[in-house]
């Protein structure tokens, strides 16, 4: 690991140490000033936000989509602050569970089960909640290039008992996932470019990958959708709902949780992450 690579981790380390040492109330006052700045003074992928705001919501206002962009800096830099003082400020949340029979119920199949999230709402609050009801969930994620940042994330999501599997590696060591009866979570919601699905979100193509379908039609194995919803300061609600795979196609499967995810979004705008470029691939014919 590079001098610059271990800076990052200890400075990483520090600022968690220090969050952890205020109150919540604190952590929410420091969230709230970096969010405001974040929104007026670094630019980078804010367009891309407004634009894809305004796909979705095209009977929205200026006014409007520019809250729910505020609103959505606001949501996603204070849930990043508490992951930082996480672990122990994780311990006061509130977290109601909706759909916890369907995650048991899909594990009798002894199949193992694929866990479809989106980057909605505090996955890592949903992660969290798996580890510590010892669920075994080996969550997909794509390995950060400063590996000092990859170090640090990568411990704090194992003190909730998560494993995780990095992108780009052997894919029969997914499938061995699924064959030890174990959860393989998958987060689908970004464009796949034109090796993608497409499928309609808010009206529009998107390319959409096919893993999670590919998965399931290759070993049969039952699929749940799972996001974890902010309700009220430090009030969290997990949704699990089965995925309907009666039509066994790969563009079925993958609209079916794509239409799961819109309905969600349109209720709670601001805990979507709208800064990818969801519909940048277009689809040809």
């Amino acid at each position: 690991m590079s001098l610059y690579h271990k800076l990052t981790y200890h400075v990483l380390k520090s600022f968690g140490n220090i969050l952890r040492s205020l109150s919540s109330k604190n952590r929410y006052i420091i969230s709230q000033n970096i969010a405001s700045i974040l929104y007026n003074f670094i630019p980078k992928r804010k367009e891309t936000a407004i634009s894809n705001i305004r796909i979705a919501f095209p009977n929205k206002s200026s006014i409007e989509v520019n809250q729910i962009l505020k609103d959505c800096y606001q949501f996603f830099t204070y849930n990043f602050i508490q992951f930082m003082a996480f672990p122990p400020k994780y311990d006061s949340l509130k977290i109601k569970v909706d759909g916890r029979e369907i995650l048991n119920d899909a594990l009798k199949n002894d199949k193992g089960v694929i866990l479809i999230s989106a980057h909605f709402g505090v996955w890592e609050v949903l992660g969290h909640w798996f580890g510590v009801n010892d669920y075994p969930l080996r969550g997909v994620a794509q390995k950060q290039k400063n590996r000092g940042a990859n170090k640090f994330f990568e411990e704090k999501r194992k003190l909730s008992g998560i494993s995780q599997v990095y992108r780009k590696i052997n894919i029969e060591l997914l499938y061995e996932v699924l064959h030890q009866k174990e959860i393989l979570g998958l987060v689908s919601d970004q464009d796949a470019k034109q090796k993608g699905v497409f499928v309609d979100f808010f009206n529009k193509p998107a390319s959409t990958h096919k893993g999670a379908a590919l998965f399931h039609q290759r070993t049969n194995a039952p699929m749940i959708f799972g996001v974890c919803l902010q309700t009220q300061f430090n009030e969290y609600e997990i949704k699990i709902t089965a995925i309907d795979s009666e039509e066994n196609t790969v563009k079925n499967i993958t609209q079916n949780y794509t239409s799961a995810l819109e309905i969600l979004i349109k209720k709670y705008p601001e805990q979507y992450f709208w800064f990818h470029k969801r519909w940048k691939t277009k689809e040809t014919n």
